[in-house]
């Protein structure tokens, strides 16, 4: 494996999948059933890439996931349905988390061994959630999606961002049994920096990784969320190690998602075509501005936000 190259192939193979997906006539058109790229509705949807660049500089910056801002924005701002919704979210994730996956595979901090017994329950479980998003009613969809979020923002509040988070400080008695003996596990950091663990029982992290990819499907977050701390505080890797693997995990299990998204429903091209270089930019100024936040209010910040605007999904859909 090339580990330089594994965000740009990442990328490109989504974006190549998705294009195959697409037929097109001989003299050019798209066909029915596929996306109508039209001008005039693309150039009104230019306040989309502000936006994309806003959303991406704080999502970097505070370390959380870029979907948990762009699939509310599109279903309440743009007005898209919750499928599509989901879909361009996880598309414009996939893209911005390039600068995060490539810095950390060329960091040589990613725990390989533990990231592919984590997909073996992500990928099949973002697939089934992508797929089971085009086939639940729309309205129901929309009350999960404002649950997720209420929980999820409930998560952030809960736990300490995980770079403050204590190695194995949840683990437990019968964890901690399950945990010791399995051998260590050790990563040698590019720029010297060494790592040393009990590798951990695997089970729990698969099945973490199970439920945060079914969400990562349906509602486009929740997998880093949920696996990222819990691989610190009961499984006992570093936050460094845990944070990059989990962007790794992340990174294939979104691109499986947003390619069921792109196959199975017609892509919103005008959307992403603004999102996706809005994201590239704000990745780039989030990187530089998270040097200067503190995380832990950051964190705390958006977890109310997330519950507030989790609330605001519940309510618009109950009320009518």
């Amino acid at each position: 494996m090339n580990r330089r190259r594994v965000g740009t192939g990442l990328a490109a193979a989504t974006l190549a999948a998705t294009l195959l997906a697409t037929p097109v006539s001989a003299d050019g058109t798209l066909l029915q059933g596929t996306f109508t790229f039209q001008t005039e509705q693309f150039l009104t949807h230019w306040w989309i890439f502000p936006a994309a660049i806003l959303f991406s500089t704080v999502a970097l910056a505070s370390g959380v996931s870029g979907a948990l801002f762009f699939t509310p924005f599109f279903l309440l701002g743009v007005g898209l349905t919750p499928a599509q919704a989901v879909g361009a979210g996880l598309m414009t994730e996939l893209f911005g988390m390039g600068n995060g996956l490539r810095s950390y595979v060329k960091q040589d901090v990613v725990d390989y061994q533990t990231a592919k017994y984590l997909l073996v329950g992500a990928v099949p479980a973002v697939v089934i959630g992508a797929f089971a998003a085009h086939y639940i009613d729309p309205r129901l969809l929309k009350l999960a999606f404002g649950a997720g979020l209420v929980l999820l923002g409930g998560f952030l509040l809960y736990y300490e961002p995980p770079e403050d988070c204590e190695p194995g400080s949840r683990e437990g008695g019968f964890l901690k049994r399950k945990n010791t003996g399995r051998g260590t596990t050790t990563i040698e950091a590019a720029d010297g920096e060494g790592f040393s663990y009990d590798t951990c029982w695997r089970p729990p992290g698969v099945a973490l990784s199970t439920a945060g990819g079914f969400i990562t499907g349906l509602i486009s977050a929740g997998l880093p969320e949920v696996v990222t701390t819990q691989l610190i505080v009961r499984c006992r890797l570093p936050p460094r190690v845990a944070v990059a693997t989990s962007v790794f995990v992340l990174a294939i299990a979104a691109a499986a998602g947003a390619a069921v998204h792109a196959l199975t429903a017609t892509p919103v091209w005008f959307v992403v075509a603004w999102s996706i270089p809005g994201v590239f930019i704000g990745g780039t100024v989030g990187t530089r501005v998270g040097k200067y936040v503190p995380s832990d209010l950051m964190e705390a910040g958006l977890g109310v936000v997330f519950a507030i605007v989790g609330v605001i999904v519940l309510a618009t859909e109950l009320m009518v």
